[in-house]
């Protein structure tokens, strides 16, 4: 009796996607917080300090357990250094834009992210065949473009200004995912980020040092500390290590079309807290969005899953 050997999602992978959405939500919300209080430099610092600290006494045992290759290190440089790049442009978009607005035009990311993935990845080649796949992609594009367009204050200086930032992040944002994959293709996505997360701390503390003013912080109540844990853990320290895992698993092209739905969720979030707002054309591309989203999520049981 022949059988038929049916593709399943890898349920894993899936839930990792939707708790890097969850995370990767409340992370805009806090940053935008957090501008009242600090300089994007300082935030930068700061969070990603408590992130580091958060995976050390795990690096340190895997160093003690000798788990890390020395070589590692130093192939690490790259994606740290595109990480460095990509959350010092992040966190400094949400000073001249709202954040569900940062986190829309961010999310260009997706169609450099594809076309590398595309080319450099033969086990993600075949979402080429899968309709499912390409009309996921289709949406999700259209969703994006959609509300940018129909943004009222697109025109504003400040505005204009947040986009710049906010494209060129997306671009560094896609290097990091695609040099991170090819770095730690067989390593453990804890380590993977742990030693990232030393690199970053390094290189934002010298920012901080040049361009920030740390002493900031200093002055702060007990709300901003609070926020700046809260995001470093959730978004940063949980967040990344999910998406790590997630890549190793199913590729980099299906999370981040999973996460672009994060928009969506960031705005239901930020109406609430900072009282932006979208139009209804706006809130339609998003539902559009959200579509596209979830015919990516059904590709992914074409996905040819790595060896």
């Amino acid at each position: 009796m022949n059988t038929i050997n049916v593709r399943k999602i890898d349920i894993f992978a899936t839930l990792s996607c939707i708790g890097v959405l969850a995370c990767w939500s409340l992370g805009p919300i806090l940053i935008k917080y957090l501008t009242g209080y600090i300089d994007s430099w300082t935030q930068n610092f700061l969070r990603y300090s408590v992130a580091c600290l958060f995976w050390l006494p795990f690096l340190l045992k895997a160093v003690k357990g000798r788990q890390i290759e020395p070589k590692l290190w130093r192939k690490a440089i790259v994606p740290a250094a595109a990480n460095i790049a990509m959350q010092s442009l992040w966190a400094a978009g949400f000073y001249y834009v709202g954040a569900a607005f940062m986190v829309l035009i961010s999310k260009s990311s997706v169609i450099w992210i594809t076309a590398f993935s595309l080319v450099f990845f033969a086990d993600e080649r075949g979402l080429v065949r899968s309709k499912r796949f390409w009309l996921g992609l289709a949406f999700s594009i259209t969703g994006v473009i959609g509300v940018i367009y129909y943004k009222q204050d697109f025109a504003a200086s400040g505005t204009i200004t947040g986009v710049i930032i906010a494209v060129v992040c997306a671009f560094m944002w896609a290097l990091y995912v695609l040099s991170a994959r090819i770095v730690f293709r067989d390593t453990d996505s804890r380590i993977g980020f742990s030693i990232i997360s030393v690199y970053t701390v390094a290189g934002l503390f010298v920012f901080g040092i040049i361009f920030g003013r740390i002493g900031q912080c200093l002055k702060m109540g007990v709300w901003p500390w609070v926020s700046i844990v809260i995001s470093a853990v959730t978004a940063i320290a949980l967040g990344h290590v999910m998406y790590y895992a997630a890549m190793k698993r199913i590729g980099a092209t299906i999370p981040a079309l999973v996460i672009l739905a994060q928009p969506f969720t960031v705005f239901a979030i930020s109406r609430v807290v900072f009282g932006e707002s979208l139009s209804s054309l706006q809130l339609l591309f998003g539902l559009v969005l959200l579509a596209g989203s979830a015919f990516a999520i059904w590709a992914q049981q074409h996905l040819k899953r790595n060896s």
